[in-house]
């Protein structure tokens, strides 16, 4: 597996010189972006870290990294290889992982890929909880937008939290939860919406993720040709709040967003006529956990996974 990394770039170099603790040093000057930075994350010298990847890059005969402005990019060459070095990272913990796991003793890093809903809702918990039974975590939440197999595949994160998980014999899916969306409005300012038509009178506030599909429920309306009047459009969930405040908007959030994040406002179901006209499941949203196949066995992802259940456990179940 390692000839598979630098064998391409080694000609008569020995590729058994590359080892895990330079995998872990090259990866983690990638992801600080500064040699500086990734001597404190490895708790090791600068000097020491330059030396290193100056022995790394005579391995692979490319400069793997070059300065811009103050801190420092990879090379395509470098791009290319990160994926690899981190399932050789993943290979190697296998390898040597015992069929024990003991939290007290773990020091982990994960890296989830989740939008601000699932991010905002489980999370932070899943943090406490986490970390409070472990040695030390290392939590890294990036943005899934539109969830692809390769962000599984090359190891950009060990999790992945959507509503359209990405499919393919080495992913591994799991329903986390169920919930449906509800009608939340400012009660100071407006009535619940009892009708279609009196939700499609009003003036609504929605969210639209930049590198994602509009709401499942948005698509299924106007798949009807219905639409909202929507007046107002924010990049995520959290952006909702303030434009509700004293307004007489409505927005159409899943009902667990509610409950913990948004409770100052009211909630209602959506109109029951307006859900017969509409398909089977139009105000269902149902979450999806996913990883890849490799990490599968591996105890302490398990043991991260269990947490993260735990915590939806907490968080509760869909309305009635």
């Amino acid at each position: 597996m390692v000839h598979g990394l630098v064998g391409a770039s080694l000609g008569s170099f020995d590729h058994l010189g590359v080892d895990g603790h330079l995998l872990r040093l090259f990866v983690t000057v990638y992801e600080e972006g500064s040699v500086s930075a990734a001597a404190r994350r490895l708790d090791m010298a600068q000097s020491a870290v330059s030396h290193a990847l100056n022995r790394l890059r005579r391995l692979v005969g490319d400069p793997l990294f070059v300065k811009s402005g103050r801190r420092i990019v990879a090379t395509q060459h470098a791009e290319r290889l990160v994926p690899q070095a981190r399932l050789l990272m993943d290979g190697l913990k296998a390898l040597t992982a015992g069929d024990g796991f003991d939290p007290a003793q773990a020091r982990l890093s994960w890296t989830v890929a989740a939008n601000d809903f699932q991010r905002d809702l489980l999370l932070p918990r899943f943090y406490a909880r986490a970390a409070a039974q472990l040695a030390d975590l290392r939590l890294q939440v990036i943005p899934s937008g539109r969830p692809t197999n390769e962000m599984l595949r090359e190891a950009r994160c060990d999790l992945l939290i959507s509503p359209a998980p990405p499919e393919g014999l080495d992913i591994i899916q799991k329903r986390l939860f169920d919930d449906r969306y509800v009608c939340v409005f400012d009660g100071a300012r407006r009535a619940a919406p009892a009708s279609a038509a009196a939700f499609l009178a009003g003036r609504h506030v929605t969210v639209v993720h930049p590198s994602a599909d509009p709401l499942n429920f948005d698509k299924a309306l106007e798949g009807l040709g219905i639409h909202r009047d929507v007046v107002v459009s924010v990049a995520n969930f959290s952006g909702l709040a303030p434009f509700l405040r004293g307004t007489d908007l409505i927005a159409c959030i899943p009902g667990r967003l509610h409950r913990v994040e948004l409770r100052e406002f009211h909630a209602a179901p959506l109109p029951a006529d307006l859900l017969a006209a509409a398909p089977p499941g139009t105000d269902a949203l149902r979450m999806y956990m996913a990883w890849h196949l490799r990490s599968q066995h591996d105890p302490a992802q398990a043991w991260l996974r269990a947490q993260l259940e735990a915590v939806v456990r907490d968080v509760g179940e869909a309305p009635n």
